[in-house]
């Protein structure tokens, strides 16, 4: 019996991106979840927890669970932005390039 190998996920998405409309939108997300992973990185490297930053906004856990997950594309707004890095003691820069 044979069995079949199942894709690495870097398998899938090199074949995924060989498709130009998945390329396209892939593309277009990157800085979305670039900034979303930043803000869990820098959340972790501080120490703090889900639950914690949350208190600090006045927020539910369940709002920054939304607001750092790369499995949607809820694009969170500019002053959102600002006072999470500010709850983390730091600052946002932006950057046009």
């Amino acid at each position: 019996m044979q069995t079949t190998k199942r894709p690495t996920f870097a398998d899938f998405k090199k074949k995924a991106l060989q498709n130009e409309e998945v390329r396209k939108e892939y593309d277009a997300l990157k800085p979305l979840f670039a900034i979303k992973k930043q803000l869990v990185v820098s959340r972790i490297a501080k120490g703090f927890t889900q639950d914690e930053i949350a208190k600090k906004l006045g927020t539910s856990k369940s709002n920054i669970s939304r607001l750092e997950s790369l499995n949607n594309n809820y694009m969170p707004n500019l002053a959102t932005l600002m006072r999470y890095a500010e709850a983390l003691g730091m600052k946002l820069d932006i950057e046009l390039r």
